[in-house]
């Protein structure tokens, strides 16, 4: 996006799918933002897009500095509906409406034998519109919609490229630009054409007030539900079997129940009602049918061509609808007409009837079947879709044109089918979870630049990571060459802060990489003083110094300390310092000092001692020449005190409330995961674990937000899904479907390595853990080696004789600069030297022989490789 010439803002979104997808995309919109920023900006406020081949563009006035991008993306299942609704507030729906209002000769000519100006044509339509409104069914308003919907615009498309993007498949990219870009300007030349027909748009009152459509019967005519794809074919014939008491525990078992199978399914021939008697023998049919005729409850009749048997309840609605001679001799209650007294159709009856005992049929079956023509079949079809009593629309899989169905016996179907699909459904196994975690969080993606790395922490914004390995182990995993400038610059621009959650050992601790509009909601509330370990005088003097005096470089606070005659040499100021980092109380503007402080690196200068204490100076001022001393012991300062530090206290307001705090916390798990089961929760440390956030869950599942289901085997029952990760996930289950190898060496601590976390470790003779320092070595999902702290133990599993390239991988993972890729880290070496592999000796083992084939060396304590 970028600034136009008057200062409003230019939203491009640039896609290749054209304009029969961009009409409606561009339709919802500008619905959503008229609906968002209205209640900010006042309801005055109208948000402007076009839509092209190329793309859309969007007109936001300079006050809409925010745009969420949710309100660009809507949900697949919602696009139908939102376009309906939007739709008779388009240029295109009156346009629409005109043409099909003079082709139903709704708009006559005064004069036919001269043309009508097409701004007169417009008021006319304008005015039948208006009226047109007040009656949801008038056939014009849902031939209008039916020809927007079907014939302009292609909506499933549309719903497969927001499930795309839902599902990360399609990833949206966001830059914001000084000016247009070249792209961008060929959309914009366009921009006029909005207004040029600006006379089709209804008037404002209209545009308000959406038009009241008949949804139901809109849905009939648009057919929008794709039911081919939905219903199982054998689903459709065992439900057509037993509606036509085809199934044995149907069948006729005596002459009562063959007279019941006749009033129900109509007559039937001899052959038909053979095979719905189920074990009985044709003699014993013809015996039932001779004592049912002789009594005169079943007669024959003559019907398309053959020979049936009927029910004689049935005789007045043949004779009445069909025109079928009946016997003599029937009571009178069966052949009096039965439109006389009740107003009914017989044909109507007799269409219904079949309607019920058959699964979706088309106008020429039931045409053949009853022996009528198909003109007068449509007829009797009509007048039943208008009551509602059919639906009509694309049921059979395989099938073409339009079918019928009664309604009870689609809902029936539908009901069948979707249960045979759940059953089908089922749940993937760990592997396939250990394939969908990485490729989720974007490991391997092959993004690059300082949005790589923006988008990579919008996933692990929360999570509480070491801070030796952020960056040489999570985010090079996540970012094609990631350099630590483009961290730094998200970091010196405000955008990105990053807070300690408690040291480990003594040169490394955990920390959360956060965007600052977000830490309030996602980051706990700081410990106090005495339960965090920072109530020193060192901290008190440093805590009300940064809060007087904002954010302070090393040389104010050790001048701070310094002034509060404590001893403020660089050691004691800068524990202090790092306890209230630890503590989450104190951050800097640059991540320089975290490296610093993981590296272990001593300080640029010898620590000095240059204070007094205030009771063994002659005066609490220190000497012009320790003052000096001082200040040059503060410039200089250790490489993990350099930068502007200040107090995260300002970050946490407003707070927010428990409720707002954990429904944020629910919704960053179900980014990061995608599929949350309660052992992720519990493994974030989640307060409360994971019923602190499974009320927030349910509800996002009974709004339709989130789906539950039992996705993953083994994982218990209460499992969440993002839409479209649940289809991912399934994607996962083989993995020779995956476009590239899913091979990864991870940090034993990645929130993109399940074992340990989500997935129990598997056998084997050691104790692997998520321990800082740590790596997995992961072969499409499963866990093939453990490389523990330091590089000297290897534990092998079960999958690693499965899967020869974890060798080829961990040789190639010790040669990337060093052990690690890196040597700047604490935990690193500069050469992997493993002393024991499994509990034995490595040179000993049986994996020695394929390690010294991608290039590691044996030596006295064991087999080594480096840069």
């Amino acid at each position: 996006r970028f600034r136009d010439e008057i200062g409003d803002w230019r939203v491009c979104i640039h896609s290749p799918f054209g304009s029969r997808v961009h009409a409606p995309w561009a339709t919802i919109i500008r619905t959503r933002l008229d609906a968002h920023f209205s209640s900010e900006l006042g309801d005055g406020f109208g948000a402007e897009v076009l839509w092209s081949d190329d793309g859309i563009v969007v007109r936001l006035p300079e006050a809409a500095e925010d745009l969420p991008m949710e309100l660009l993306f809507p949900d697949p299942d919602e696009v139908e509906s939102e376009v309906v609704a939007a739709l008779p507030g388009t240029a295109a729906f009156a346009a629409r409406f005109r043409e099909a209002a003079a082709r139903a000769l709704l708009l006559p000519r005064r004069r036919p034998g001269q043309r009508t100006p097409l701004w007169q044509q417009r008021q006319r339509a304008a005015d039948l519109l208006s009226v047109a409104s007040k009656y949801p069914s008038f056939p014009i308003l849902l031939e209008t919609t039916r020809e927007c919907c079907n014939d302009i615009f292609d909506l499933p498309a549309l719903r497969l490229i927001m499930s795309e993007v839902r599902s990360r498949r399609i990833r949206v990219v966001q830059v914001e630009t000084p000016i247009a870009s070249p792209f961008a300007r060929s959309l914009l030349f366009g921009w006029i054409a909005v207004f040029m027909y600006e006379g089709d748009a209804p008037l404002a009152e209209r545009r308000a007030a959406a038009l009241s459509l008949d949804r139901e019967l809109l849905r009939d005519l648009l057919g929008v539900e794709e039911l081919r794809s939905l219903l199982d074919p054998e689903v459709v014939d065992l439900v057509e079997m037993e509606l036509q008491r085809l199934t044995l525990d149907r069948a006729a078992r005596d002459a009562d129940e063959l007279h019941d199978l006749l009033r129900v399914l109509g007559p039937l021939t001899e052959i038909e009602l053979a095979a719905r008697i189920g074990e009985a023998s044709p003699q014993l049919l013809q015996t039932w049918l001779e004592h049912l005729v002789e009594r005169r409850r079943v007669i024959t009749v003559n019907m398309a061509g053959e020979q049936r048997y009927c029910a004689a309840e049935d005789a007045a609605k043949l004779r009445d609808g069909l025109g079928l001679a009946i016997p003599v001799g029937l009571p009178t209650a069966f052949t009096d007409s039965v439109s006389a007294e009740s107003g009914e159709s017989p044909l109507r009856d007799l269409v219904a009837r079949f309607a019920r005992t058959h699964g979706p049929f088309t106008s020429a079956q039931i045409a053949a079947r009853l022996g009528i023509s198909q003109e007068i079949a449509r007829l009797s079809l009509a007048e039943l879709v208008g009551t509602q009593r059919l639906l009509t629309g694309e049921f059979l899989p395989g099938g073409s044109g339009v079918e019928f169905c009664d309604a009870e016996v689609l809902r029936r179907l539908r009901r069948r089918s979707l249960a045979a699909l759940r059953k089908e459904v089922e749940p993937v196994d760990s592997a396939a979870l250990a394939r969908f975690l990485p490729r989720w969080q974007g490991i391997g993606s092959g993004r690059s630049g300082t949005d790589a790395v923006a988008e990579a922490i919008g996933l692990l914004q929360g999570a509480a990571l070491p801070g030796s390995l952020i960056e040489a182990d999570i985010l090079c995993q996540r970012v094609k060459n990631f350099s630590s400038a483009d961290l730094d610059l998200l970091c010196a621009t405000g955008e990105v802060v990053w807070l300690g959650a408690g040291a480990v050992g003594a040169h490394d601790g955990r920390v959360r990489l956060m965007f600052r509009d977000q830490v309030a909601a996602l980051v706990p509330a700081v410990a106090t003083a005495e339960e965090s370990g920072t109530d020193e005088p060192h901290h008190h003097v440093l805590r009300a110094h940064l809060s007087t005096h904002g954010a302070s470089f090393w040389a104010e606070l050790t001048a701070a300390v310094a002034a509060a005659s404590l001893p403020y040499d660089d050691q004691s100021v800068l524990e202090a310092l790092w306890d209230l980092v630890w503590a989450g109380e104190v951050t800097s503007d640059s991540l320089s000092p975290l490296r610093a402080k993981a590296s272990g690196g001593s300080p640029r200068s010898t620590s000095r001692s240059a204070s007094r204490s205030a009771s063994g100076s002659r005066s609490r001022r220190p000497s012009s020449s320790a003052a000096r001393a001082s200040l040059r012991v503060s410039r200089l300062g250790p490489p993990a005190g350099a930068g502007r530090w200040s107090l995260t206290a300002p970050l946490f307001l407003p707070a927010p409330s428990p409720t707002e705090f954990v429904t944020q916390r629910a919704l960053q798990l179900l980014e990061r995961y995608g599929v949350l089961t309660r052992e992720m929760a519990l493994a974030e440390g989640v307060e409360g674990g994971f019923a602190g956030v499974y009320p927030v869950l349910k509800l996002l599942e009974e709004r339709g937000q989130v789906r539950r289901g039992y996705f993953v085997d083994g994982l218990g029952a209460a499992q969440f899904a993002k839409p479209g990760a649940v289809d991912l996930l399934r994607a996962m289950t083989q993995p020779d479907t995956a476009d590239r190898t899913d091979a990864w060496v991870l940090a034993a601590t990645d929130p993109a390595q399940p074992f340990g976390a989500a997935l129990p470790w598997p056998e084997s003779s050691g104790r692997p853990s998520r321990a800082i320092g740590a790596y997995a070595l992961i072969v499409n999902g499963d866990l093939c080696a453990y490389l523990e702290r330091g590089g000297k133990r290897l534990l092998t599993f079960e999958a690693a004789s499965r899967h020869d390239s974890w060798v080829q991988m961990l040789g190639s993972f010790a040669s990337a600069t060093g052990f690690g890729g890196s040597s700047s880290s604490s935990s690193r070496v500069r050469r992997l030297r493993i002393e024991t592999i499994d509990g034995e000796s490595a040179n000993a083992s049986s994996w020695a022989e394929a390690l010294r084939a991608v290039g590691f060396t044996e030596g006295y304590k064991g087999l080594s490789k480096g840069a």
